[in-house]
């Protein structure tokens, strides 16, 4: 979110909705940009406030939820428009809060710990320092996933996004 906001010219100062949130514009398009401050398991609480204090918003155009997924792998990011909770607590809560499924949503791949970990553990770590590499060129299309949602829709940002992220060049 913090890319987002870099990029939206969003600070992410303002405290309202048990969330962070900023404004600024993405392809030329005013934004609101919210990091709810909320357990991630109670996400849904600071969305569904902030959806109702902007009644001009329709969830299933105008909202994107963005979290990270363990059942992807690192590097990896895929967009959908609608659906279930796939599992993911936090995007769980926010359907429930919303009383819908038709939430376009953005998954960023995290993947699965190499040694035995519960998930929670591993979703809370550090990444390796050999995972930077993989991890900011994921942010860095996701950036550019949610510009192409804001300015083209959810089914463009689809097409052009949820292919496997280009092979790095060979030494």
């Amino acid at each position: 979110m913090e890319r987002v906001a870099a990029r939206a010219g969003a600070a992410l100062e303002e405290r309202a909705h048990e969330a962070r949130v900023g404004r600024g514009r993405l392809a030329g398009e005013p934004v609101v940009l919210l990091l709810p401050e909320t357990w991630m398991n109670h996400s849904g609480v600071a969305v569904a406030s902030a959806l109702e204090a902007h009644p001009e918003v329709e969830p299933s155009r105008d909202l994107l939820v963005a979290f990270d997924d363990a059942d992807l792998p690192l590097g990896r990011i895929r967009l959908r428009g609608s659906g279930g909770d796939g599992g993911h607590r936090g995007l769980a809560n926010v359907l429930d809060h919303l009383g819908r499924e038709d939430v376009p949503r953005l998954r960023l791949g995290i993947g699965r710990p190499q040694s035995p970990m519960p998930t929670r553990d591993f979703v809370l770590a550090r990444f390796a320092e050999d995972e930077h590499v993989a991890r900011d060129a994921a942010l860095d299309r996701a950036v550019e996933a949610v510009a192409c949602f804001v300015e083209e829709g959810t089914t463009v940002a689809m097409n052009r996004f949820n292919a496997p992220p280009p092979a790095p060049p060979a030494d």
